[in-house]
């Protein structure tokens, strides 16, 4: 009888796992489907902003307005893309189960976004135009407005993560969430280089 129930454990055991198994190559899948479709709106974006530039149709820029200020926005595109690499270190500091250090770099990683994101608040104030100011100023405030809500909603994916690494054991068996947020931020980090090419450095 103890054999017996020996053999159905493992067996139970086996199953359990091959279920985790499928439950988490399926959550992976369901992530990059959800990437490709924001790729494919950022994509359609991109290729709107080009065609309307590129078209002639009288003044690009709002009445003026001869160009933007590159500076700040450098200064904000260094530190978000900068945050990959720290995003990234502190994965591999879970992935080595050293929860001090992924909690410190997570951190950074967020107050990293939140400067971006204070930056763009700041360089949108100081803009001679608005949103109503022709094609280029709705496109201007709709595609960096669009991308910083997705910064937003990495720095509160980052929250939860960290949060999350403050309960005991959360992190033993896998951290799948933590890998999705991290491929997440650098996804916006990527549309965020492709961004500043098309609106600071192509004038």
């Amino acid at each position: 009888m103890t054999a017996e129930r020996a053999i159905a454990q493992d067996i139970e055991s086996e199953v359990r796992h091959e279920q985790e198994h499928d439950e988490a190559g399926n959550s992976k899948f369901g992530f990059i489907v959800f990437l490709l479709s924001e790729s494919v709106i950022f994509i359609s974006f991109f290729v709107g902003y080009a065609i309307f530039k590129t078209t002639p149709v009288g003044d690009w820029y709002p009445p003026g307005v001869t160009g933007i200020e590159t500076r700040e926005p450098l200064i904000n595109t260094i530190v978000l893309v900068s945050s990959s690499f720290v995003i990234y270190v502190a994965e591999r500091y879970l992935h080595d189960k050293k929860l001090w250090g992924f909690r410190i770099f997570m951190l950074i990683t967020m107050l990293m976004g939140g400067y971006f994101l204070y930056g763009q608040a700041v360089e949108w104030s100081g803009l001679p135009f608005t949103v109503q100011s022709g094609i280029f100023g709705g496109m201007f405030y709709m595609l960096t407005g669009f991308h910083g809500l997705h910064v937003l909603t990495g720095i509160i994916l980052q929250t939860t993560m960290l949060r999350r690494s403050f309960v005991p054991g959360n992190y033993d068996n896998g951290y799948f969430g933590v890998e999705a947020t991290s491929l997440f931020w650098h996804f916006v980090d990527v549309i965020w280089i492709v961004l500043y090419i098309l609106i600071y450095v192509w004038q």
